[in-house]
């Protein structure tokens, strides 16, 4: 499968941003730098999502909740179809699906993954440096009402991700995240009922291994 946590880590303000129809010549910059306000001033982040795979003839949707503190932590907690668990403290991530016999960890800067471009937003977000190519995308159609598209490739991801569209909203949201790979495969991240700054216990971040279970190390962190 292929690894789809990147959108986990562009996501973690505060501040009641003006809507998107009040500036009509609102450019790339411009939005960006109204996201970036958004999550910079959050210290934390309670979501569902909902997660899309196509590629190689094969169709996927999972959905889960997503929880992002900072500095770099993040849970992804799926629940339908099966239970899966993501998670990482700040150093090392680890992935885990109940009733396995082996669960898998890596240190959270060598993770290969498309959930990995949220995390940008776990620190200090500045779009326009993480995006490379940072423009409009026009040519897109959002899914929420004045929703607007950004387009552009992650830094440091050149050799696998061809582009990544955010379609943010007046108040400086990422209400969805769709990665195109080289290959031609999607994943597609749908973020709904995000609540910032909610009380999060350390513990929820996390991981001990049940007793019995195998602990592999290695950069990829799904089946």
């Amino acid at each position: 499968m292929k690894m789809r946590w990147i959108l986990p880590f562009l996501l973690v303000g505060a501040l009641a941003l003006p809507g998107l129809a009040q500036s009509p010549v609102m450019d790339a910059r411009q939005l960006a730098a109204r996201v970036d306000a958004r999550y910079n001033a959050m210290k934390t982040l309670r979501a569902d999502f909902t997660e899309s795979y196509s590629g190689g003839g094969m169709h996927r949707s999972e959905s889960g909740t997503l929880l992002l503190k900072k500095p770099g932590r993040m849970r992804w907690e799926y629940t339908s179809p099966r239970h899966k668990l993501f998670v990482t403290d700040g150093a090392m991530a680890w992935f885990y699906v109940p009733g396995e016999a082996q669960a898998r960890r890596t240190r959270l800067k060598n993770l290969d993954d498309l959930r990995s471009p949220l995390r940008l937003l776990l620190g200090h977000a500045h779009l326009e440096k993480e995006l490379r190519g940072l423009s409009l995308a026009p040519d897109v159609q959002p899914t929420t009402p004045g929703g607007v598209m950004l387009r552009g490739i992650p830094v440091g991801m050149e050799d696998r991700v061809s582009q990544v569209l955010l379609e943010c909203d007046g108040e400086g949201w990422v209400r969805r995240m769709v990665m195109a790979e080289l290959d031609g495969s999607t994943t597609e991240f749908r973020f709904s009922q995000q609540k910032e700054n909610v009380p999060l216990s350390e513990a929820g971040f996390k991981f001990s291994p049940p007793a019995g279970v195998e602990v592999l190390e290695g950069g990829t962190l799904t089946p």
